[in-house]
């Protein structure tokens, strides 16, 4: 073998091993499944975890970022005005990917855990989790289409920044709770943890909690999905029956 394939392959090898994270993340949750059930009324996961490392503790601190996002899908926003009296809608932007649910935890400030070219690179606030490429040429004002999206699901509870949430204990042992409310979509949600000293990213770990519905919650579905026939059906007769019930008793109460 010469000499100049010889430092090739180790200038390979160094460069590889340059490349591998010297502080890595040693992960776990309190559950990694969300049954939704009839009386499903949100759940909270708690995120734990290690720092693990090869060398000392550095002097410069270290922050922890955890993401917790739903399953994307496209949403259509409208805006409205009112016009002869009446509000109606008058520009309509679709917004081509969005978090059904979405929660940014960090050990402090926002502008102290991460940088802005980081957080373009990586997506991690709420604003670079959403994807919205095109709008009609009659919006000028579409980024105002996704701030509504935004400020929508943040008083619906599905969207949170939670700064200063997540605890950090010397430098290696860290957890956080995110608080999943009742109104969640079926799917896997997407949780990442993300190291970060200087504002830039050190090391990423990702893993998925699974949210399916169960019982008699996943039987409707189900029903809705496969024969929606069926469950239009089923619909009429169980109305016709509440409503028939309700009748009756009210003539019983109004006989005493």
């Amino acid at each position: 073998m010469s000499l100049s394939r010889i430092l090739l392959i180790l200038a390979l090898m160094f460069g590889a091993s340059k490349a591998l994270p010297q502080e890595d993340i040693v992960l776990s949750m309190s559950h990694d499944q969300v049954s939704i059930t009839t009386n499903f009324n949100g759940s909270q996961i708690i995120i734990f975890g290690a720092v693990k490392r090869e060398i000392a503790i550095p002097d410069n601190p270290l922050h922890v970022l955890v993401t917790v996002s739903g399953p994307k899908q496209p949403v259509q926003v409208r805006r409205k005005a009112k016009k002869f009296g009446i509000w109606i809608n008058t520009d309509t932007v679709e917004v081509d990917e969005a978090p059904s649910f979405y929660a940014v935890a960090t050990t402090g400030p926002w502008s102290d855990a991460i940088s802005d070219i980081e957080d373009l690179r990586y997506k991690i606030s709420i604003p670079r989790a959403i994807r919205s490429v095109g709008a009609p040429q009659t919006v000028s004002d579409s980024q105002n289409f996704t701030d509504a999206l935004i400020r929508i699901n943040k008083n619906n509870g599905l969207y949170a920044l939670l700064p200063n949430s997540v605890t950090l204990k010397d430098s290696t042992l860290f957890h956080t709770a995110i608080d999943l409310p009742a109104n969640l979509v079926e799917g896997d949600y997407e949780t990442r943890v993300f190291l970060t000293r200087d504002q830039k990213v050190i090391s990423e770990y990702d893993t998925m909690i699974d949210v399916r519905k169960v019982g008699l919650e996943r039987f409707l579905y189900n029903l809705s999905r496969q024969t929606p026939l069926i469950y239009a059906l089923l619909s009429l007769v169980v109305a016709g029956f509440c409503g028939w019930a309700a009748s009756a008793i009210f003539q019983i109460i109004r006989a005493r």
